[in-house]
């Protein structure tokens, strides 16, 4: 499959973020990228449902919702009710990981299972082929416009094995630090899904670096 561009909105101008929605809209983009954050699983805070259900209402394109927040079995429901299509949690957050995947997936969501930079994929092996997507965190979680880490590659080589090991079709995805210089060796390392958000959004022609991307 050609590889997919999840649009990250945290990078987007707010005071215009109608706009904004309706430029991604326009664009090759393939996701809405929505990072979520509570400042106690992560050291920032970032957006709740309000600013779903409004990229829920005037987006065309499905919500790949990433929760970096603490306990987010409670909240499973509410993003299903404001518009996640895809529903990301962290497995370092996740006590009864299996029974949140599957909480996730009964709602009629993708799930997603994300990994901070620190920890290792051989924790998913027991659960891949129940999972959707797998998120590798190519940045320390919490902030937009980290410099890319470049043991991911290892990191995703290690994962994109394993799923052909176990006869999974979960798909990678990562995010932190992706730009057109990085693009195709994540693509052909076994990336799916590239999560872009400051080099689309602080760019002079955001409608051309989604379709470079596309084309990288």
């Amino acid at each position: 499959m050609a590889h997919l561009i999840s649009a990250s909105i945290l990078n987007a101008d707010f005071s215009n973020l109608k706009k904004e929605i309706e430029m991604i809209n326009t664009s090759e983009t393939d996701w809405f990228h929505l990072d979520i954050m509570d400042g106690v699983f992560v050291p920032n805070i970032s957006f709740g449902f309000p600013i779903v259900e409004q990229v829920k209402k005037y987006g065309s394109k499905p919500l790949d919702v990433h929760l970096m927040i603490a306990d987010p079995d409670k909240y499973i429901e509410r993003f299903k009710e404001a518009g996640a299509d895809v529903l990301t949690v962290h497995y370092e957050t996740c006590v009864h990981l299996h029974r949140t995947v599957q909480s996730i997936k009964s709602l009629g969501m993708k799930a997603g299972i994300a990994l901070n930079p620190h920890t290792p994929v051989s924790v998913l092996e027991d659960i891949i082929q129940d999972v959707d997507m797998v998120l590798i965190m190519t940045v320390n979680p919490g902030y937009g416009g980290q410099k890319f880490i470049e043991n991911s590659y290892q990191k995703i080589t290690r994962l994109t094995k394993m799923i052909k090991e176990k006869g999974a079709s979960t798909l990678i995805q990562v995010d932190g630090g992706v730009d057109l210089l990085n693009t195709r060796k994540l693509v052909d390392t076994g990336v799916n899904v590239l999560v872009v958000g400051s080099f689309i959004f602080r760019s002079n022609n955001p409608l051309d670096i989604v379709t470079k991307l596309k084309k990288a």
